[in-house]
């Protein structure tokens, strides 16, 4: 007996591997993530960028932002590492010289209704850090020893510590 198949079955079937090789191919590839980042503050009120690498490394930061009334956005200030960061903790200055960072983009001034979104990212991009959104109203209820970063669901600010021992959790 030999088997026989139907020729709707081999139109489905093919149908079905085209359509997955479609979405595949026009799905778009996302850098994974493997570092989390936080804004703080400085006692005298200096915006400070806080990156919790998980595992691998971040080359450097960059901050957005978009104004309420544009869909675009734009360059504030960009960053690079003077090394690669390896696990753990690092933070700088965003809007002052910092040790072991480099200004590419000097921070521009930071303006009231402008959302700003600062993330970490890698040159080859092979791994990039979840960014954190905030406004200036965000960055004024900051207190020096607290980070706000993106939890699970929506921006959390905790002390630093607990940021430490959570954020690549929460990743």
């Amino acid at each position: 007996m030999q088997p026989t198949v139907s020729y709707s079955l081999v139109q489905r079937v093919v149908g079905a591997f085209a359509a997955c090789a479609a979405l595949a191919a026009t799905s778009g590839c996302t850098v994974p993530v493997d570092a989390v980042t936080g804004i703080s503050v400085t006692d005298d009120g200096h915006l400070v960028g806080v990156m919790m690498v998980c595992g691998h490394h971040i080359d450097g930061a960059t901050l957005h932002g978009a104004g309420a009334d544009d869909d675009s956005e734009v360059t504030v200030g960009s960053w690079d590492a003077a090394r690669p960061l390896k696990a753990g903790l690092a933070t700088w200055t965003l809007d002052a010289p910092a040790a072991g960072w480099t200004a590419t983009t000097s921070l521009k001034p930071l303006t009231a209704r402008t959302t700003y979104t600062l993330y970490g990212w890698t040159e080859d991009n092979s791994w990039s850090s979840s960014g954190v959104t905030f406004t200036l109203t965000d960055r004024d209820r900051l207190t020096p020893g607290t980070v706000r970063y993106g939890g699970e669901e929506s921006a959390i600010t905790v002390p630093v510590e607990e940021f430490k021992a959570r954020a690549c959790e929460d990743g």
